[in-house]
C-alpha cells in the first residue's frame, strides 16, 4: 500500500512538473500614462494573468488581474494586465505570475504630467530584423550598447532614466513566421523592455500580420476603424505621433486627413512644444534610393507646416535603409533621421544607387541607435539628438558618438549678413564670385551651420535662377565634402548673360536651424 502511494505521488508530482508554465517571453511594458500601464507577456500555456506590483521590491502588496488570449492557434497564451491608480513620476516594482510560472521582480517608472521641467530621454531605433550572419547583432545594440550606455552615462536604474522606446518599423525578417517574434525580436531586447515601454509602428517585413497587432498594446486613438496603425502618445511636452507607411495604408486618405486635424489640434495646445513622428519609410534615401515612398514626402509637408504655424520644431524618425541618416529641412526647424540599422544587414556604401540630397548633413553605414534628450525647460524649450554608434563589420564602434544636434523652441537669430561691395559693373558671366561678412550672433555657442545664397533678374526676386543651400557639413560616402568651406562666399556656377544687371543676397543659419534675415540686396552687372 505504501508503495503505491509513494508511486501515486511521484506520478502527481512529474504531471504536475511536466505542466507547469512556462514564461516564454517576458514581461514588456505597453502604453503608460501617468496613472496606469500594462504589462504583457507570453507562455507556452495557461490562462491565468496576474501582476504583483507595488513600491517596495521586497513587498509587492497589489495584486491586479488580466486577460489571456490566443496567438498562434496553439496553446501558447499572450497575457495583458492593465493597471490603474498609480502616481505620475513614480517608481514601482512587479513581477507576473500564469500558474506555477513566475517572473524575476522588475521595475518601471511612470511618466510626469505635462509641464514637467525635468529632463527626459527616449531611444529611437530600427529594422533590427534578425541577419543570419549576424543573428545576435540585435541583442548586442541593446544590451552593450543601450544598457551599457545608460549604465555608464547615469545614475540608478535604466527605468530611471529612459522614458521610452521607439521603432519606426521591421522589427522582424517575415511578421507571419510566429517563431521569430519570440527569438529575433523580444526574447534579443527582454532586459530593456522589462523596464522601459517600447512604441513601434509597422515596417514591410511585418506584413501587416496579425501577430504584430496582438503583441502590442497601442494607443488606439487614431482613426477608429484603422486602429493601432496610426496613433499619438503623449510625454511631457512631446508628443510621439505613429504611423503607417506601408502598402496598403500609405493611400488611404484617412491617415493623412486624421494627421493634419491632429496637428491642428497639437498647435493649439500649450502644453506641447515638439511633435516626434515615427514611419518606416523614408521621403529621401542617400544610401537606398529604391526605398524611397512619396507618401513620407506627403508626411513631411504637414509636419514642415505644423511648424510654420506653430513655432513647434518637429522631425521624422524612420528606417528602411540599413543606416544612420540626419538632415534638416531647408525652411523650417524640422528634422529628418534614420535611426537604422539595429540588427539589420547594413547598406554598405557603393552596394546600391544612392544620391547626395541637400537635406541631409550626416550619412553613415553603422549600427546603432539614437538618443534624444527633452529639455522642457520653462525658458526655452529643447531636444537633443546624439547617434550612438555601434560601428560596422569593418570597423567596431563602441558606443561612440557620431552626430549631435541641439533644437530649441525659441528663435533666436543670427545678425543679417552684409554682402561685399558690388560695384565694379565688369563680373564674369562664368563662375563668379560672391562674398559675405564673417558669421555672427547674440547667442555665444551659435555657430555658422549653412548658407543660403540666391540670384535673381528682379530686385523683388520673383525670378529667382540662383539658389544654393549648402551646410557646414556633408558627410557622404565617407567623405565631408564641404570640408575648409566657411560658408562666407559662393561661386555661382550658371552661366549669365553679357551686359547685364543681376541682384543677390544670403542668409545665414546656425546649427540650431535659425535662420538670419535676409542681407541687403546688391546688384551687378556683367560685362560686355
Amino acid at each position: 500500500m505504501k508503495k503505491h502511494l509513494l508511486t501515486a505521488f511521484y506520478v502527481l508530482f512529474i504531471t504536475q512538473f511536466l505542466l507547469a508554465q512556462k514564461i516564454e517571453i517576458k514581461p514588456y511594458l505597453q502604453n503608460v500614462e501617468p496613472t496606469s500601464i500594462k504589462i504583457m507577456w507570453q507562455t507556452d500555456f495557461g490562462e491565468e494573468s496576474i501582476v504583483h506590483w507595488g513600491l517596495n521590491k521586497n513587498k509587492l502588496k497589489n495584486k491586479t488581474k488580466g486577460t489571456a488570449s490566443d496567438i498562434n492557434f496553439t496553446d501558447k497564451r499572450v497575457h495583458q494586465v492593465a493597471i490603474s491608480g498609480l502616481k505620475r513620476f513614480t517608481t514601482y516594482y512587479y513581477k507576473v505570475q500564469t500558474g506555477k510560472a513566475i517572473s524575476d521582480v522588475y521595475q518601471f517608472k511612470t511618466p510626469p504630467f505635462a509641464g514637467t521641467t525635468k529632463k527626459i530621454n527616449l531611444v529611437a531605433m530600427s529594422d533590427m530584423q534578425n541577419d543570419s550572419q549576424y543573428p545576435t547583432k540585435y541583442k548586442e545594440v541593446v544590451e552593450e550598447g543601450i544598457l551599457n550606455y545608460f549604465d555608464t552615462n547615469f545614475k540608478g536604474d535604466i527605468s530611471e532614466n529612459l522614458a521610452m522606446v521607439v521603432i519606426p518599423g521591421d522589427l522582424v525578417v517575415t511578421g507571419t513566421v510566429f517563431s521569430q517574434w519570440q527569438q529575433h525580436f523580444f526574447n534579443q531586447a527582454e532586459k530593456l523592455f522589462s523596464k522601459v515601454p517600447v512604441y513601434p509602428v509597422p515596417g514591410n517585413h511585418e506584413r501587416n500580420s496579425d501577430f504584430f497587432f496582438k503583441y502590442f498594446s497601442l494607443p488606439k486613438n487614431g482613426s477608429p476603424e484603422y486602429a493601432e496603425h496610426w496613433w499619438y502618445k503623449d510625454y511631457a511636452n512631446t508628443r510621439i505621433v505613429g504611423l503607417d507607411s506601408n502598402e496598403g495604408y500609405r493611400n488611404i486618405k484617412e491617415q493623412l486627413v486624421w494627421l493634419k486635424k491632429l496637428l491642428d489640434e497639437t498647435a493649439k495646445n500649450d502644453d506641447i512644444d515638439f511633435v516626434f513622428a515615427q514611419l518606416h519609410h523614408p521621403h529621401k534615401s542617400e544610401l537606398w534610393i529604391p526605398g524611397e515612398e512619396d507618401f513620407t514626402g506627403k508626411v513631411v509637408k504637414l509636419l514642415e507646416d505644423f511648424t510654420k504655424q506653430s513655432n513647434k520644431p518637429s522631425l521624422h524618425f524612420f528606417g528602411h535603409t540599413h543606416g544612420y541618416s540626419r538632415g534638416q529641412s531647408k525652411e523650417h526647424k524640422h528634422l529628418w533621421v534614420n535611426v537604422a540599422s539595429a540588427g539589420g544587414a547594413i547598406d554598405n556604401w557603393g552596394e546600391f544607387e544612392g544620391r547626395d540630397y541637400d537635406e541631409f548633413t550626416v550619412t553613415q553605414d553603422e549600427y546603432g541607435f539614437v538618443l534624444a534628450t527633452i529639455d522642457p525647460n520653462k525658458e526655452n524649450p529643447s531636444f537633443t539628438l546624439k547617434r550612438i554608434s555601434r560601428g560596422n563589420n569593418i570597423k567596431f564602434r563602441n558606443n561612440e558618438l557620431r552626430d549631435s544636434i541641439t533644437v530649441f523652441k525659441k528663435t533666436i537669430q543670427p545678425n543679417k549678413p552684409i554682402l561685399v561691395d558690388m560695384s565694379n559693373d565688369n563680373y564674369p558671366i562664368d563662375k563668379m564670385l560672391v562674398k559675405a561678412n564673417i558669421f555672427k550672433s547674440d547667442k555665444k555657442e551659435a555657430f555658422h551651420a549653412a548658407s543660403n545664397w540666391q540670384v535673381s533678374t528682379t530686385k523683388d526676386f520673383s525670378k529667382v535662377i540662383y539658389d544654393s543651400w549648402k551646410q557646414h557639413e556633408n558627410w557622404y560616402y565617407k567623405e565631408n565634402r564641404q570640408k575648409d568651406d566657411d560658408l562666407t562666399d559662393e561661386i555661382i556656377d550658371r552661366r549669365l548673360n553679357n551686359d547685364a544687371t543681376y541682384y543677390v543676397r544670403v542668409r545665414y543659419r546656425d546649427q540650431f536651424l535659425n535662420w538670419s534675415d535676409w542681407s541687403d540686396i546688391k546688384s551687378f552687372t556683367t560685362n560686355k
